[in-house]
């Protein structure tokens, strides 16, 4: 069991726990802490939309250790734009980028998790998509036959890419992006917060100092507060007669 809190993997049920339990915006009573990233973020898209422009145009990817989904769907509310999740190995092959960037609808964002395991010729897929909102399929590969190439135009998206080894990002990919930002790991006291939020989303009561108990056990990550509390709740529910 406890491997199974602290592991980073994520169960179903863990899935729909802690989708309940993101914040919305990044209000600092919602996302707690990364105060400098957020601040950069405000400040991008404020700055797009003094421009007349639609914010969720605007790239960037996040190298993060913490907060990386959460910071991808505040990007993209609901209702309204929508955020397509994936990761680079589930990105096997061209056709599987393409189908997914021809899906996108005007101001999505599409979110690729351990985008640095992309193969290179998966990531040239990417590169007129970015720049310049189109997408590029060659047919009649193969011996023989006649090759030819497609550019469909596709809507303006947003590309939030993820990755705990930056180093292994190819240089052409990383330069597409506008914006680099790096999530930091959660203090103690950033992580009571966390704990105390969420147990109020849940309806319930939890003493200061049991949260502050957490929050060192947590490892500084925002997954791992939501895991233990949820556990520790469900010991006191049913061992200590509520």
């Amino acid at each position: 069991m406890a491997e199974s809190i602290m592991a980073p993997e994520q169960s179903t049920p863990d899935k729909q726990f802690e989708q309940a339990l993101r914040p919305r915006s990044l209000a600092d009573d919602e996302f707690i802490g990364q105060s400098r990233v957020k601040t950069r973020l405000k400040i991008l898209i404020e700055a797009a939309l003094g421009r007349g422009e639609h914010p969720y145009q605007v790239r960037r990817p996040v190298h993060p250790v913490v907060g990386k989904t959460s910071r991808a769907q505040i990007i993209a509310p609901q209702p309204g734009p929508s955020t397509g999740i994936s990761s680079g190995p589930a990105l096997g092959r061209p056709g599987d980028l393409a189908a997914l960037l021809n899906s996108l609808r005007a101001g999505d964002v599409l979110f690729i998790d351990e985008i640095h395991r992309l193969s290179k010729v998966v990531e040239e897929i990417l590169y007129p998509a970015m720049e310049d909102r189109q997408l590029d399929l060659v047919t009649g590969r193969g011996s023989g036959a006649a090759q030819r190439t497609y550019r469909i135009a596709i809507e303006p998206f947003t590309l939030v890419g993820a990755t705990t080894r930056l180093g292994l990002l190819s240089a052409p990919l990383r330069d597409r992006f506008g914006e680099i930002y790096r999530l930091d790991y959660y203090s103690d006291p950033e992580c009571a917060a966390i704990i105390n939020r969420s147990a109020g989303l849940l309806e319930v009561q939890i003493r200061p100092e049991a949260a502050e108990m957490i929050a060192t056990r947590a490892r500084g990550t925002a997954r791992v507060c939501n895991r233990l509390l949820r556990r520790v709740g469900e010991f006191f529910l049913f061992k200590v007669d509520g």
